[in-house]
């Protein structure tokens, strides 16, 4: 498997009352078109209404 330049890697992530959402991106060194290399969706855990009440399982919900 080819290595990729991680310079190049941009990620993002959606915590939520419902689920936990990640992106990974590649911008490549010539043009304008991000590529979408990987994303994950979890439930989410440990928040009520937008607001953290359980610490260690909103962690342990972002770590999944």
């Amino acid at each position: 498997m080819a290595k990729k330049n991680r310079k190049n890697l941009v990620a993002a992530i959606d915590i939520g009352t419902t689920k936990v959402v990640t992106l990974i991106a590649q911008i490549p060194e010539t043009g304008n078109i991000i590529e979408i290399i990987g994303y994950g969706v979890c439930p989410s855990r440990g928040l009520k209404r937008g607001i953290v009440v359980n610490i260690e399982t909103t962690t342990q919900a972002i770590s999944e």
